[in-house]
């Protein structure tokens, strides 16, 4: 069944494939066809391995991850150094987590309005943003109760060069938020389980 489903995304791969800014709508739709006949295809894990180096930095690897009803593995791992610059403390190998959580923000609203636009045939020749998030240390700390750890608040702007009408830009950018899973894992409480082992 999985060979079938795979084959269903992948079944048109002739000369009239249809691509618009540089997603394969074709594709993209067979994907939805082959989901609708078998839901199950649409659940996927992602994974993450951390491991910290000293102070404040610490690495993830990223690579193997569930979905399509198979596990995939990449031929390179991707590496993502995180530190904290030195007015926190740390020596700025890699961008802190806050700022690693916009650029996953900024890549998922990215991704679902360029991939929206591309299945309503909206043709985008630019996207540029802009993202700030407002945090205090006071909730980190643990000096104010009250006050929380996270982003107070995060300001998104999109620049989009397009031919399409504006009101046609907006609407992308709502159905961007509307659809972003990142934007969602932000947006809304998402249940975490942190458990603890010890290592030997």
């Amino acid at each position: 069944m999985i060979s079938i489903t795979m084959n269903q995304i992948n079944q048109k791969e002739t000369e009239s494939e249809k691509v618009v800014n540089g997603v394969n709508v074709t594709k993209l739709f067979g994907t939805v066809t082959a989901i609708q006949e078998n839901p199950t295809i649409a659940k996927f894990n992602f994974r993450a391995k951390g491991k910290w180096v000293t102070g404040g930095h610490n690495r993830t690897t990223i690579n193997d991850f569930y979905g399509a009803c198979q596990t995939h593995e990449r031929k390179e791992s991707f590496v993502f150094e995180k530190d904290e610059p030195p007015v926190l403390l740390g020596e700025d190998h890699g961008a802190n987590p806050v700022e690693y959580a916009l650029a996953a923000l900024n890549g998922c609203l990215t991704t679902s309005l360029i991939y929206h636009a591309a299945a309503q045939g909206i043709k985008i020749e630019e996207v540029e943003s802009r993202l700030s998030g407002d945090l205090d240390l006071h909730g980190f700390l643990g000096m104010d109760e009250s006050v929380r750890n996270g982003y107070e608040k995060i300001d998104v702007t999109f620049k989009i060069k397009s031919d399409a009408p504006e009101e046609k830009l907006v609407e992308l950018v709502k159905f961007a938020q509307k659809r972003s899973p990142v934007f969602d894992i932000i947006s809304h409480p998402t249940p975490i389980q942190v458990r603890m082992e010890r290592k030997q």
